[in-house]
């Protein structure tokens, strides 16, 4: 499923807009993520150097997705996104175990940003599809996601590249918004 439909199901008011902010380290899916959800082409992705936007309009709806570049020189800039997000999306390479600690550095830096309180976070657990993928319960463990009680929160196994889990964790987010406006 596409963004498109994904759209109709958060579309209640004509010309709301909701704003994703889509971080990780760098490879960790992000950008091929983004192409699964625009339903693009995934065969030749590229490291981001600064940001890629995705913007779909729908019957007066829009969603944009703000995919942030993840390498080290580049994350202290992701503050300047942080203005009026309404659902951010942290994506963790689940096979790279060696960077478990640093990836959940920056997701507990994210947490505690001022501009980001209360803001419900999908944590995308990805490349599920490789054999040295951690499963998501693991991760959760691993990064004390059982304490997030300022927000709602969901981890999501899932792999960019086959668009397994892509569907649930978009659905998720189609909820947060959604009973984060009643």
């Amino acid at each position: 499923m596409g963004l498109l439909s994904i759209l109709r199901k958060l579309k209640s008011t004509p010309d709301q807009e909701v704003r994703i902010l889509l971080l990780g380290l760098d490879n960790g899916g992000k950008t091929t993520l983004l192409k699964q959800l625009a339903s693009e082409d995934i065969s030749h992705i590229t490291p981001t150097q600064g940001f890629n936007i995705k913007s779909v309009q729908s019957q007066g709806f829009k969603l944009n997705v703000w995919d942030i570049g993840g390498q080290r020189k580049i994350r202290p800039y992701w503050r300047n996104y942080f203005e009026n997000t309404d659902v951010l999306i942290y994506v963790i390479d689940s096979a790279d175990r060696k960077r478990f600690e640093e990836t959940g550095q920056e997701l507990a830096e994210l947490l505690d940003e001022e501009k980001l309180s209360a803001v419900p976070v999908l944590i995308f657990a990805n490349k599920q599809d490789l054999l040295t993928a951690a499963p998501a319960s693991e991760i959760a463990e691993g990064l004390n996601l059982h304490t997030i009680r300022d927000r709602m929160w969901q981890i999501q196994s899932c792999s960019a590249l086959t668009g397994e889990g892509i569907q649930e964790g978009m659905n998720w987010v189609c909820k947060s918004v959604n009973s984060k406006k009643k």
